[in-house]
């Protein structure tokens, strides 16, 4: 496997050769710089471990600072792992988009957006109860019974009711590459990803 920490710049579309319109994702792939190589031998597992964002020495402690600086690099906000790399790296090495390639398939990790409390219509897609008749006291969106009241005598571990939405860890499978922009590190992927315009997200091959 090969990864890089990227950041979400927003959504446009293309046109293919033959007009057909792709909606497509943009996302800066790096530069992420490795700060770590861990083997079986020291750490019991094989990952490359990558920093991306750059971080002021003012907020960061000793401890990052001596991390940071034994791949001589300056200290950097996000570091992630990834297992079983497959690319040769060496530490203090830095990894651009150049390591994918246009039509290659990725998976991408994202956190969804935020969509606070919801009704169990939109979190879950309950249908309803259909058309508002005489009586019904504006029910058409609740979740009807939710428990027995003469078996169980109590509510089951993971009842669908409303509650909190969105802020989830998300993962999009086989996205293609259609485009990449060496220059700027953007990459240009199909479809939607996970999170909003600005946010961090792990791209997998």
């Amino acid at each position: 496997m090969k990864g890089i920490i990227g950041k979400k710049i927003g959504m446009t579309s293309i046109f293919s050769p033959d007009g057909k319109q792709t909606a497509c994702t943009i996302i800066e792939a790096g530069p992420c710089v490795v700060t770590q190589v861990k083997t079986t031998d020291s750490d019991g597992y094989t990952a490359v471990q990558l920093a991306y964002g750059e971080k002021s020495e003012k907020h960061s402690n000793l401890s990052e600072k001596g991390h940071f600086a034994k791949s001589s690099s300056s200290p950097k906000r996000f570091v992630k792992e990834f297992r079983d790399f497959t690319l040769e790296t060496s530490i203090g090495e830095s990894l651009t988009c150049e390591i994918f390639a246009e039509g290659d398939k990725v998976d991408i990790v994202g956190t969804s957006k935020g969509k606070g409390f919801q009704g169990v219509v939109k979190r879950h897609g309950f249908s309803g109860v259909g058309q508002q008749s005489h009586g019904q006291h504006d029910r058409q969106r609740a979740p009807g019974s939710i428990g027995n009241s003469s078996d169980a005598s109590r509510v089951f571990k993971g009842m669908r009711m409303a509650g909190r939405m969105g802020g989830d860890r998300v993962k999009a499978r086989s996205l293609k590459i259609l485009k990449i922009f060496p220059d700027k590190n953007y990459i240009l992927v199909s479809g939607s990803v996970p999170g909003h315009n600005g946010s961090i997200v792990l791209i997998q091959k």
